[in-house]
């Protein structure tokens, strides 16, 4: 009970004394948990639901059969007739939007196998055998509820280039808004897709015990060799299962466990929210700052009273748990608050993330928000740990206290002063060690050693702090006074007197400036790369896709006969025909892309990390088993020129000679580029999935693309058409968008820093009533003190500006040339947005200055009487 009246005493009932300045403490550790949680809980809402109505319509099987450009439609017969009890389900899958609008997933299920089966699928359908009426229907379709149609109703659905009239023949129940699909009968769907011969995935569910009620279980390796062609031959009405199951699984077709392409893209969007929460613990490093100014003002402003309890005999472990509570509580608070407030974040975070989330990865749909226990323990182990760990060494300065030193005012600072040639000294060292960690490589894909380097030279800034505000501020004493009159001396002085204080102040601006310095240098110079590649990559006149909406995982296609027209319009000189699909290559999710090597060779001047010319490049593509690939998928599966790799195309599965590696930012996952007439030897699908068209010499852009408007209408394709200016303007829009979040999170790191500076303002006012009392008694106006006051603002802003961007310029180095290289695989030219930079340090000098304001009010109100009478 002692200790506890003590804890209320000596922390409790100051800290409820001045309600403003504990409010705006645990607003910033409140901010600082909300931001971790909302990327927590948005990671999981906007990367963990991706494809979730083709995951949730899979059903329980075991494994998956796939191969680049999909699988020959026989390899279901054969694999029925197999002598095992599979459960087998063919799949298409692809995505349609209704009205041309709402993208949803589309799937073709074979009705009649799924009715049979009993499968998940099927078991969706209220009536699975009403369902098989309408199969020879091409217009029926079958929709998830949450889409709000009801049988009976039409539904426009654009698929690829066309628009397709379908009737609802059925509604299955699933989860609002998160597995709403659209399903069709197999061969309709191949029919609309343009698949025919075809399909995207073949799902298998093997038998629990072996036939014959064996009491026997097969394992997976063992089921696996069965259906690749097991080394271990049994004789099967004359033939062994071996030829069997070669003949059913064509060389270049996969047999994976279910759910192995879930897993590769989880696998590929693990290291982008790993980025991405780290990068939202920024919040925290400068929260931690301020919960150590917080405690440390406390010490300072209550040596009179530890000295005094220390001398009535409590101990300096009693004093160290005093202090550790209070830090204690106040980060316990701060994690209550930004629980529902980082619920509430997590809203606007989910949309900032799936769209980066689509635009680099893979299609993805929101799904809820959870906040369970897992993400209140998050919160509170955050929020109170931080506090805890920020507050451990001013509190334990507190209990070493001395009770004959606890009245001597000016000790505390003088230790800060003596020490600070020290810290700048261990400073050097740091930085030195984060050279270092910075030339280290990555460790499991992840860019360990570059973080370590960021938090080496997040330290050695804060220990730099010191000498550099006590230098700097000597400096400019006598210069603020000449300028500004003595008000800005005194307040130059006064920083420089509370030099521990101010350090810390800094210190925690500072970062926050520092980070978004950092991520806007990187960003800007990402962009600027983007832009002066795209200038290079976007040679044709115009350029046209279908309108469904692509994604880094979607590749709508044009029909081929639509394509052939717009070749021979008068107007075009050339067309070069492109096509994307998805791969998997060393089991991670890539890109292979096909183009017309002839048409490149003549218009477009890429740049290969080899320095070569793109014609003598691109022509050790034409014909030939020979790929360029591009520098994320060099860099993720260390290819290099000369290199050989196989890859598993349609029913074979080719070797490749890579001729080079290319610079390429639009897509992290990677892709291999190959000659069109190569492809089309192993993917025969000649649908291409845009054009890039070229016009004859003195032909009209305006009359060209009205011809191509016309040549559209009349073939009911339904089209997207870009000039090389309006598709890089869109790409520079899609790069904004997908940068939306790391802008927000840099935003609110700033905010806690600027809440930060105002509350410790307001700390500095109450710690020196004496002195702004005694300057009111000898005659101090109230606007000299205002002006005292604003200018310490204003000098904590500069400060905190010069060092932050010195910081900023050396944590982006690291970003640019480590973190981003290790992690995505890009080569960024560095590059300075001064307008963008400037621009937003002075809005945080401005917020920074004007958080001066309410201190300054406070200041003006104290009763000079009563200070002089106090002391």
């Amino acid at each position: 009970m002692a200790r506890l009246i003590l804890f209320y005493r000596l922390m409790v009932r100051p800290l409820l004394d001045e309600p403003v300045r504990t409010s705006l403490t645990v607003l910033a550790i409140a901010l600082g948990v909300a931001v971790v949680l909302a990327i927590d809980l948005a990671g999981f809402a906007a990367a963990g639901s991706f494809r979730s109505s083709m995951e949730t319509l899979a059903g329980n099987n075991d494994y998956e059969i796939v191969a680049a450009g999909g699988v020959p439609e026989d390899v279901v017969g054969k694999l029925a007739q197999l002598p095992y009890s599979l459960r087998i389900s063919a799949r298409i899958e692809d995505y349609a939007a209704i009205d041309g609008k709402r993208t949803v997933p589309l799937l073709g299920l074979d009705l009649v196998a799924e009715g049979q089966n009993h499968s998940e699928a099927a078991s969706a359908f209220e009536n699975p055998t009403e369902a098989l009426k309408y199969l020879a229907d091409d217009e029926s379709v079958w929709i998830g509820q949450s889409l709000r149609y009801h049988t009976g109703d039409r539904i426009p659905l654009l698929i690829n280039d066309r628009m397709h009239n379908y009737i609802v023949r059925g509604v299955f129940p699933d989860d609002e808004g998160n597995a709403a699909a659209i399903v069709m009968d197999l061969a309709e769907a191949q029919r609309a897709l343009g698949r025919v011969g075809h399909v995207d995935r073949i799902l298998v569910k093997v038998p629990e015990k072996d036939d014959g009620g064996s009491s026997h279980v097969a394992s997976a390796a063992e089921w696996e060799r069965r259906l690749r062609g097991p080394s271990t031959r049994s004789v099967i009405d004359g033939a062994d299962s071996a030829t069997i199951a070669a003949a059913v699984l064509p060389e270049g077709v996969e047999l994976r466990a279910a759910g192995t392409g879930t897993s590769e893209n989880r696998k590929m969007l693990a290291a982008f929210r790993w980025n991405l929460k780290l990068l939202s613990y920024i919040a925290l490093v400068v929260g931690a700052f301020l919960i150590y100014n917080t405690i440390s003002v406390s010490v300072v402003r209550r040596r009179a009273e530890i000295g005094i309890v220390r001398a009535l005999g409590a101990s300096r472990s009693t004093v160290l748990a005093a202090f550790i509570g209070e830090a204690a509580s106040l980060g316990l608070i701060g994690a209550l608050i930004g629980l529902p407030l980082g619920r509430l974040m997590a809203s606007g975070a989910v949309k900032l993330m799936s769209a980066t989330v689509e635009a680099l990865y893979v299609s993805s749909r929101p799904g809820a928000i959870a906040l369970g226990a897992d993400s209140v323990l998050l919160a509170l182990i955050v929020g109170v740990g931080v506090a805890v760990a920020s507050a451990f060494s001013p509190a334990r300065e507190a209990s070493l206290v001395a009770p004959i030193e606890a009245m001597a005012r000016g000790r505390r600072e003088y230790v800060a002063r003596v020490h600070k040639l020290r810290d700048l000294v261990i400073a050097v060292g740091l930085a030195l060690c984060a050279f270092a960690a910075s030339r280290a490589p990555a460790i499991a894909g992840k860019p360990l050693f570059g973080y370590l380097a960021t938090l080496l030279v997040i330290a050695a800034s804060a220990l730099a702090i010191p000498a550099a505000v006590d230098l700097t501020t000597r400096l400019l004493t006598r210069a603020l006074g000449a300028i500004l009159g003595v008000e800005a001396s005194l307040a130059s002085q006064s920083l420089s007197a509370s030099l521990r204080r101010t350090s810390v102040l800094v210190g925690a601006l500072s970062t926050a400036i520092a980070m978004m310095t950092a991520v806007g240098i990187m960003v800007g110079s990402f962009r600027e790369t983007v832009r002066l590649w795209m200038n290079d990559q976007v040679p044709a006149d115009l350029y046209l896709r279908a309108a469904g909406v692509p994604a880094a995982d979607r590749h709508p296609s044009l029909s081929l006969e639509f394509a052939d027209k717009i070749a021979r319009l008068p107007g075009v000189a050339t067309v070069d025909r492109l096509r994307d699909y998805e791969i998997s290559y060393e089991g991670m999710p890539a890109g292979l892309a096909s183009a017309e090597i002839d048409t490149r060779r003549a218009y477009h001047q890429s740049e290969f990390l080899s320095g070569r010319s793109t014609q003598d490049v691109l022509a050790e593509l034409r014909d030939k088993n020979a790929v360029v690939v591009s520098e994320p998928f060099a860099n993720k599966h260390r290819v290099k020129r000369g290199d050989s790799i196989t890859l598993s195309l349609g029913a074979s599965k080719p070797t490749f000679r890579v001729v080079d590696v290319f610079y390429d930012y639009s897509s992290e996952r990677g892709t291999v580029v190959m000659d069109r007439s190569t492809a089309l030897k192993y993917l025969p699908d000649p649908a291409p999935a845009s054009l890039a068209i070229y016009l004859a010499p003195g032909a009209s852009l305006i009359d060209v693309r009205r011809e191509i408007e016309g040549a559209a209408a009349a073939s009911d394709s339904r089209i997207m058409i870009f000039s090389n200016r309006d598709l890089r303007t869109q790409a520079l829009m899609i790069f904004d968008r997908t940068f939306a979040i790391t802008y927000a999170l840099e935003a609110v790191a700033v905010i806690v820093a600027v809440i930060g500076v105002a509350g410790a303002l307001l700390a500095v006012v109450i710690d020196r009533r004496r002195e702004l009392g005694l300057l009111r008694f000898l005659g101090a106006a109230s606007w000299q003190i205002r002006k005292l006051i604003l200018v310490e603002a204003g000098l904590l802003g500069l400060l905190s500006t010069m060092a932050g961007v010195v910081q900023g310029f050396a944590l982006s180095l690291i970003l640019v040339f480590v973190i981003n290289k290790q992690s995505f695989g890009w080569t960024i030219r560095f590059h300075w947005p001064v307008a963008i930079l400037l621009a937003a340090l002075g809005v945080v000098y401005i917020a920074t200055v004007l958080a001066g304001l309410y201190p300054a009010d406070v200041a003006i109100r104290l009763n000079p009487i009563e200070v002089v009478h106090e002391e």
